[in-house]
C-alpha cells in the first residue's frame, strides 16, 4: 500500500509539473536565440553533416500589443540576459510590469493575429522547432569593412600582365553626355556586410532543452555569439 500511495504521489507531482511548465509557456512563431558556432555529426547512415550549434536562450513576453490600444496586434519579446546592476531602470520597470523576473536587454516584435492577453509575462517555447522542420534564420552579416568591386560583387577584373595597368578597378560607371550621371544601385566599391540577412528553410537536425541547444543544417547569417532570430518557415507547408 505504501509503495502504491509513493508511487500515485509521484504520478500526480509529475502531471502536476507538466501542467505548471505547460501553463507558464507559449508557442510562438519565432524566438532568439545565440548562435555558439559550428561543429559536424554523422547521421545514421554515416554521412558526415555540417551543423551551426545554435544556443537556446530565454525568451519571454514583455508586452501584447492589440488592435485597440496600439493600432496592430504583436507580441513584443525580450531576450539577452545580463546582471542586475547592468540593467537600465525603464527596462527593469517594463519588465516588473510584464512579471518577469529576469533582468533582460534586447527587445523586438513578433506580428501575430489574435493576440492572447493572457501570454504576458510568459516565457517562450521552443517545442514547436523539432527535428526534420525547416525553419527561416535571420542575423547580422559579418562586416567586410570597405571593400572593391571583385570581392564586393565578384567583378573579373583585368589582365595580370603584359603591361596591363587595369587589375582590380570597376571600369566605366556610366555614360558622358547622356544621362551625364551615375545610375542609383550601381555595383561600385564600398562597406560589405554588416547586414541583416536571412536564410530560408534550413533543416532541424537536433533539438536539446535539457542542455539547451540546437543544431541546424549548415550555415547561418551573423559571428560567433551574435544573437538570431529562428522562425518557422514561410514558404514550406
Amino acid at each position: 500500500m505504501a509503495e502504491d500511495t509513493k508511487a500515485q504521489e509521484a504520478t500526480t507531482a509529475e502531471n502536476t509539473a507538466a501542467e505548471t511548465s505547460s501553463t507558464n509557456s507559449v508557442s510562438l512563431p519565432a524566438f532568439f536565440g545565440v548562435k555558439a558556432g559550428m561543429t559536424r555529426i554523422f547521421d545514421e547512415a554515416g554521412n558526415h553533416v555540417p551543423v551551426t550549434v545554435v544556443k537556446l536562450i530565454p525568451n519571454f513576453v514583455s508586452q501584447v500589443k492589440t488592435q485597440d490600444k496600439d493600432g496592430y496586434e504583436a507580441y513584443q519579446i525580450a531576450y539577452g540576459e545580463k546582471k542586475e546592476k547592468l540593467g537600465k531602470k525603464p527596462q527593469k520597470g517594463h519588465l516588473t510590469k510584464a512579471g518577469v523576473e529576469k533582468t533582460l536587454t534586447r527587445f523586438a516584435e513578433l506580428r501575430a493575429d489574435g493576440v492572447d492577453a493572457a501570454a504576458l509575462g510568459k516565457e517562450v517555447s521552443v517545442e514547436g522547432f523539432q527535428p526534420n522542420t525547416y525553419v527561416d534564420v535571420t542575423g547580422t552579416s559579418k562586416g567586410k569593412g570597405f571593400q572593391g568591386v571583385i570581392k564586393r560583387y565578384g567583378f573579373q577584373g583585368g589582365p595580370k600582365t603584359h603591361g596591363s595597368k587595369f587589375h582590380r578597378a570597376p571600369g566605366s560607371i556610366g555614360q558622358c553626355a547622356t544621362p551625364a550621371r551615375v545610375y542609383k544601385q550601381k555595383k561600385m566599391p564600398g562597406h560589405m556586410g554588416d547586414k541583416t540577412t536571412t536564410i530560408q528553410n534550413i533543416k532541424v537536425v537536433e533539438l536539446n532543452t535539457d542542455k539547451g541547444y540546437m543544431l541546424l543544417k549548415g550555415s547561418v547569417p551573423g559571428s560567433k555569439n551574435g544573437f538570431i532570430r529562428v522562425s518557422q518557415a514561410v514558404k514550406r507547408g
